[in-house]
Parts: C-alpha cells; sequence; structure tokens
C-alpha cells in the first residue's frame, strides 16, 4: 500500500496548562476529500496550524510525502506543497485580484519550473475559479463570494499538494455555497489533496469523502459522512447530553 501523503502520529497542542490537541492520529491519502468538523474550540484550527507550520506541536510526528517536516518551517511547508486559505480573507487590498496571485506565484515557484509568466498563470487560476471577469478590480470592489473565491485562488497560486480550506465557504448564501463546492471537486479531480475545515455540515457532507471529528482537542470518530454524523459522541459534541 502506498503510503499516505499527510501522516501524523501522536500530536500534542499545548497553550499554557490547556491541551488544544492530544495524541492525533491522522492519515490522509493522495487524492482524498477529507472534511474536518467539530464544535468551536475543538482543535480544528490548531491541528491545521500545525500542519501548515504557523504552531510547533509539543509531541507527535507530521510526515509529507514521505518526509518528516514536524520542525520545518512554513515557508519551507509551503514551497513542499501545503497551501491553506484563511476565515478571514486578507488579499492585498493596493493590488487588482490578478496582481494578488503573481506574489504567492512568485514565492511558489522558487526552487519549482514553471511556465508561461505570472499574469498568464494568475488568469489560469481565476478562470479556473470564475473569477476572471474580476481580474483587474480592487478586493474592496468584490462581493462576498468574490472575496472567497479570491482567497481560493490566492491559496491555489502556491500550487498545492495538500490544499486546507479554513472556512472558505463561511458568510455564504445556500446558492453561493452551491458555486463553490463544484469548483473544489473540479480541484480535487485535477490532483489536489483537500482538507476542509468547514461548519456548514451540508457543504462538507457533500464535498468530503471521509470526516474526521475533533472535540476539546481529541479526535472522536472517523469514518464515512453519513455513519461519522449519527454517532451517538458526535451528536453529544454538538448537542450535549
Amino acid at each position: 500500500m502506498a503510503e499516505p501523503l499527510l501522516e501524523i502520529t501522536g500530536l500534542s497542542k499545548q497553550f499554557g496548562g490547556f491541551a488544544a490537541l492530544t495524541g492525533i492520529d491522522l492519515a490522509v491519502p493522495a487524492g482524498e476529500r477529507l472534511g474536518l468538523i467539530g464544535p468551536n474550540g475543538s482543535g480544528k484550527t490548531t491541528l491545521i496550524n500545525c500542519i501548515s507550520g504557523t504552531l510547533r506541536p509539543e509531541t507527535g510526528k507530521i510526515m509529507f510525502a514521505g518526509r518528516d517536516i514536524t520542525r520545518l518551517p512554513t515557508y519551507r511547508r509551503a514551497r513542499a506543497g501545503i497551501c491553506r486559505s484563511f476565515q478571514i480573507p486578507k488579499p492585498f487590498r493596493s493590488m487588482t485580484v490578478l496582481q494578488n496571485l503573481c506574489i504567492p506565484l512568485e514565492y511558489a515557484v522558487s526552487g519549482r519550473d514553471h511556465h508561461g509568466t505570472r499574469e498568464s498563470e494568475a488568469a489560469e487560476i481565476l478562470a479556473l475559479i470564475g473569477l476572471e471577469a474580476r481580474a483587474g478590480a480592487a478586493p474592496a470592489d468584490l462581493t462576498q463570494i468574490e472575496m472567497r473565491k479570491l482567497e481560493l485562488a490566492r491559496a491555489l497560486a502556491g500550487r498545492p499538494k495538500l490544499l486546507i480550506l479554513d472556512e472558505v465557504m463561511a458568510g455564504l448564501s445556500s446558492s453561493e455555497v452551491d458555486e463553490i463546492i463544484p469548483i473544489l471537486l473540479k480541484l480535487n479531480e485535477g490532483g489536489i489533496t483537500i482538507i476542509m475545515i468547514e461548519h456548514i455540515l451540508r457543504a462538507v457532507m457533500n464535498f468530503s469523502q471521509r470526516l474526521v471529528v475533533l472535540d476539546a482537542g481529541v479526535k472522536i470518530a472517523e469514518g464515512a459522512p453519513k455513519e461519522v454524523v449519527s454517532n451517538r459522541a458526535v451528536e453529544k459534541a454538538y448537542l450535549g447530553e
């Protein structure tokens, strides 16, 4: 059996006396669509911050593409192919939508082969996510869904092997969510492994092949979406006794 693209073993993270994550084990095969859910404060963002390198765990190991990256700095993880979006988009306000992609594209190709100009590559990404008509617009002029698409495009400009989406659909209407999901499925079909953190359960259920549930920093369930959401421990975590 091929080794997972991402493999986490015994991962723990503390903030002072507070255990944010305890003994997390997780393996993500290449090409998977994984949903990561849990109540507020369950440790989801802490986990992806450890994966992306923003935080360092106290214990445990993170392997990516067969390489130990546990102590690797964030920028080297990004260049290895781990890219993420953020809950609150923070584009460069003084630049156009297209220009916002050129910076991560320049950063991503350092040490990698690339083809074409940054502008042409940026235009291809915008076309892929349906934002090409807004290439010359300023971020301040974008709608909510366009801003979410720009945040997604900025992550894609890093040329990810693993794309981590932190509430990429937050604040969107049902119809806007239905517009984003096919884009994500297309990216996955193109070979990008995706981990999605999302509070919109309908979205994560429709997107994910597998769900992992955290509660109070501990993994309490893992498996097929329909099985996981009917798990008693998951119901308790979300709804209480």
